[in-house]
């Protein structure tokens, strides 16, 4: 079975090379950057000039792409090689209506769809450690969770398509807002002679313990806002979160104040530094 891998970004280039290191056969890849194409292919993967090109060769078709509008791009670039025995993963997070739309566009074909987004970052995508939200039929599931497992160590359908991504959302919304009760009382608590590591080992003892404090306290100490996950990226993502609410009627007002952190961390110029950098808008800085 040949695997083609399109979109080898932060996280995508990582999950690629675990499939490359794992996998019996052949793997495709492509990105518009040529320098991450060499990269993989220094690696052992075939390269390719276009995501047509991949889909071509490919059996199992995989994107990660940044936004909604790049998957539905390479979607409907690769629709003339869509057939029956075909399967696509889109791994990216978008919208989940578009994915959806996607699913019906590409399942019309005779192929099959799945959105399998993937929640921690970096350093677990390295590690093929990833978390994996599946949208799709039981039967594609089945058949496509060993590649998954490849890439990540928790794979859990969540239900058909468009669920994976609901999932996802879900998930990341939490974390911004986590995240922003972690960045306002760590300030309050320096504010007031407390240091990041006494606060951070008091937090642990009781009911306010999470995996956002204790995965970040080191590089917030630090102020090392190198990139495991973007500002920019989870900008996108709380932003899908409210529109999604708006959708289903559901009111978020924890949500809308993440996103007014988020609006006002890309304002400063932030996008392209970690998620914790937000502590910055807490900051003042």
């Amino acid at each position: 079975m040949k695997i083609g891998f399109v979109g080898l970004g932060i996280m995508g280039e990582s999950m690629c090379e675990n499939i490359i290191k794992k996998h019996d056969d052949a793997v495709y890849v492509f990105d518009f950057v040529k320098e991450k194409v060499n990269l993989l292919a220094a690696k052992g993967a075939i390269p390719c000039a276009s995501s047509r090109e991949v889909m071509q060769h490919a059996d199992v078709f995989i994107t990660m792409v940044p936004k909604s509008e790049h998957s539905r791009s390479v979607y409907e670039e690769v629709l003339p090689d869509l057939c029956a025995g075909k399967i696509c993963i889109d791994m990216s997070t978008i919208d989940p209506q578009v994915s959806v739309e996607i699913a019906t566009m590409v399942k019309a074909t005779g192929a099959d769809f799945a959105d399998a987004p993937v929640v921690k970052s970096k350093p677990a995508a390295i590690a093929g450690k990833l978390g994996i939200y599946v949208g799709s039929s039981e039967e594609l599931y089945e058949k496509i969770r060993p590649i998954l497992l490849y890439m990540g160590e928790n794979v859990k359908r969540m239900g058909d398509n468009g669920k994976g991504l609901v999932m996802k959302i879900c998930h990341n919304a939490l974390v911004s807002q986590i995240q922003n009760g972690v960045n306002e009382t760590m300030t309050l608590a320096a504010k007031n002679g407390i240091d990041i590591y006494n606060y951070a080992e008091a937090i642990s003892y009781g009911g306010a313990g999470n995996w956002y404090l204790d995965s970040k306290k080191d590089v917030l100490a630090k102020e090392d806002y190198t990139t495991a996950f973007s500002v920019e990226n989870e900008h996108k993502d709380v932003h899908i979160c409210l529109n999604l609410a708006k959708q289903c009627g559901v009111s978020m007002p924890g949500e809308e104040n993440a996103v007014r952190v988020y609006d006002k961390a890309m304002e400063m110029g932030l996008g392209k530094e970690d998620f914790c950098a937000t502590i910055k808008v807490v900051r003042g800085e």
